[in-house]
C-alpha cells in the first residue's frame, strides 16, 4: 500500500525548512547496504527524528519520535480538539470556523516539527476530509499556511495503520483478534491473525459513523432518562445496520477470540473503570476490562444528563456529549465480536505510521 512520507514541512510561502536532517528518502535503494537477509540498511546518518500527524474529525494528533533498539521513544507529542466535521453531516462541508481551528493546532505541530528538526514525517487526515466537498481545498489551505501536506487516506489505510500501532498490546492467545478505532466520523475494524511473525489482515471494514456523526444524527437535547435511552437505541440500531455486512465475514467460531480498541472512547471509559482522578496514560495503555464492566459503565452513561456524566473527572464537559455516541457504538462492537475481555490501547495511527516509516528505513521496530 502506497505511503507518503516527505521531509519535515517547509515553511509557509513554500522555503525550506529550519536546518533538517537529510532525509532517509534521499539514499537511493542502490546505495544503500545490504544486511545478510538482502534488506537495504538505511543506517548511513545518525538515528533520525520521525514525525506523525493524525488529523481526524474531532481532534488533531502529533507524535515526534526516534527509533531505540527495540522500538522508538517520544521526544515530542500534541493533541487538541479540534471538532473539524463539526456540522459536516448535515452541510457536507468543512466549515471555516472548523478549518480556523485545524489550521491553527497544525501551526503548532508544524513549529513542534521543525524544533525538533525532524527529518521524515507522514501526516495523514481521515474521514471529516474524505467526506466533505472542500476537503482537497482545506488541505490546500493547510500546505500554503503551515508547510504541511496532508493526505487524505483512505478507510483501509485508516485501519491498517491503526491495527499496526496497536497490535502489539493485543493479550496473548491464538484465536481471532478484532481491532477497532472508533474516531469521529466513522470506524474502522481490522479482523487478523497473529500466529506468524507479524499480523495477517483477514477482513476489514470502515463505518460512517464515529462519536461526531452518530451524535449529531440525534442531537443532545433530551427531557429526561427515558428520551435519552430512546435516543441511545436507535443510534445502536444505526451502527448495528452498518456493521450488518462486515458481520458476515466473521467466523462463527468465537473461542478464544480476542478484542481491542484504540481511541478516545475506550480509554475515556477504562478510566471510569478505574475510577482515575485525571487521567493516567500509563494505567491505561494495555489494561484488560471486563466486557461486562464496559457495558456497565456505557448503561449509566447514557441514561445520564449532560451535566452527570461531566461529573466524571476523565470525561467532562468536553467529553460529556460524544461519549453516549461511543457507548453505542463499543456495544455494537462487542455483540458481534463478544470477547470476554477488552484491550484498551492509548495508541493506534500515529504510532503506525511511526512504525512504518521506520521499518521502512530498516529499523527493527
Amino acid at each position: 500500500m502506497a505511503q507518503q512520507a516527505v521531509p519535515a514541512p517547509q515553511a509557509p510561502g513554500g522555503g525550506p525548512a529550519d536546518a533538517a536532517l537529510p532525509t532517509t528518502a534521499s539514499v537511493p535503494e542502490s546505495l544503500a547496504p545490504l544486511a545478510a537477509n538482502g534488506v537495504p540498511q538505511h543506517r548511513r546518518f545518525p538515528r533520525h527524528t520521525y514525525g506523525a500527524i493524525d488529523l481526524g474529525t474531532n481532534n488533531c494528533r502529533l507524535l515526534v519520535a526516534r527509533p531505540t533498539e527495540n522500538g522508538f521513544t517520544v521526544v515530542d507529542a500534541f493533541s487538541r480538539v479540534v471538532r473539524l466535521g463539526e456540522g459536516l453531516a448535515t452541510s457536507g462541508k468543512i466549515s471555516q470556523d472548523a478549518m480556523d481551528r485545524a489550521v491553527a493546532a497544525l501551526s503548532v505541530c508544524s513549529d513542534k516539527l521543525r524544533r525538533r528538526r525532524v527529518s521524515l514525517a507522514r501526516s495523514v487526515a481521515t474521514e471529516a476530509c474524505r467526506r466533505a466537498v472542500n476537503g482537497r481545498h482545506f488541505v490546500e489551505r493547510v500546505r500554503q499556511e503551515t508547510g504541511i501536506v496532508l493526505e487524505i487516506i483512505s478507510p483501509e489505510e485508516e485501519a491498517r495503520l491503526a491495527m499496526l500501532g496497536c497490535h502489539r498490546l493485543l493479550e496473548p492467545g491464538d484465536g481471532p483478534a478484532l481491532i477497532f478505532d472508533i474516531g469521529g466520523g466513522s470506524t474502522e475494524l481490522v479482523l487478523i491473525d497473529t500466529d506468524g511473525e507479524s499480523p495477517r489482515i483477514r477482513c476489514w471494514w470502515s463505518a460512517p459513523w464515529g462519536v461526531v456523526s452518530l451524535t449529531e444524527s440525534e442531537g443532545t437535547k433530551f427531557n429526561d432518562a427515558e428520551e435519552r435511552l430512546a435516543a441511545y437505541g436507535r443510534m445502536r440500531e444505526r451502527v448495528r445496520h452498518a456493521f450488518r455486512r462486515f458481520q458476515e465475514l466473521l467466523p462463527k467460531d468465537k473461542t478464544n477470540i480476542r478484542l481491542m480498541g484504540t481511541s478516545g472512547t475506550v480509554t475515556t471509559l477504562a478510566s471510569v473503570y478505574l475510577a482515575l482522578p485525571a487521567y493516567d496514560r500509563k494505567q491505561i495503555d494495555g489494561l484488560m476490562v471486563p466486557s461486562p464492566a464496559m457495558r456497565e459503565i456505557s448503561r449509566i452513561l447514557s441514561a445520564a444528563d449532560h451535566n452527570e456524566r461531566a461529573k466524571f473527572p476523565c470525561i467532562g464537559h468536553e467529553r460529556a456529549d460524544l461519549v453516549v455516541a461511543g457507548c453505542a457504538i463499543l456495544e455494537t462492537i462487542m455483540d458481534i465480536w463478544p470477547a470476554e475481555t477488552l484491550g484498551i490501547a492509548d495508541r493506534g495511527i500515529r504510532e503506525g505510521i511511526l512504525r512504518s516509516l521506520m521499518a521502512r528505513d530498516g529499523y527493527r521496530i
